[in-house]
């Protein structure tokens, strides 16, 4: 395997998480629409619900904009990991139409660039490869944290 493999791989399952499995997929079920159509189809008041207490669908969002915004300055040479403040994410909690629209049009412009940084060639270490694979994981982890949250956000049952 080359790093060629990865730049064909890992923007492929990022974009099936972010934008949808279209038919088969290797993360989602077919014809799931992805996060971001999911969390289009919620209201504001919605993604400020949480359940047993925990971190609202805004929360998340914010969270999962907040670690791509990181990556795409890590992409654009830049090492912004030394000042981090994953804590400010976690405090939002209710929503205002206009607050849940910005969150969702920051979630989408940090993810279109992350899938686009995801296909480029670089040089690349072993602990940002890993960097690099986990964030796929941890959207795949947020997405299903929203989804348990609110369930008209959950995508399609196997076989559907």
């Amino acid at each position: 395997m080359t790093s060629n493999d990865l730049n064909r791989s890992l923007p492929g399952l990022f974009r099936e998480l972010v934008h949808g499995a279209g038919g088969a997929g290797f993360i989602l079920n077919a014809h799931d629409t992805g996060l971001l159509a999911s969390l289009d189809k919620l209201s504001a008041e919605e993604a400020s619900e949480s359940t047993n207490g925990g971190a609202t669908i805004a929360a998340h969002v914010a969270h999962v904009s907040y670690g791509l915004s990181l990556m795409n300055r890590w992409a654009a040479g830049e090492n912004p990991f030394g000042s981090t403040d994953w804590s400010a994410a976690w405090t939002v909690t209710t929503v205002a139409d206009a607050e849940w629209a910005r969150l969702r049009h920051d979630l989408r412009e940090q993810a279109d660039r992350w899938l686009h940084s995801l296909a480029r060639p670089r040089e690349i270490s072993g602990v940002e490869i890993d960097g690099v694979i986990a964030s796929i994981a941890h959207l795949a982890y947020h997405l299903g944290a929203v989804r348990q949250i609110q369930a008209s956000a959950r995508g399609p049952k196997e076989g559907s």
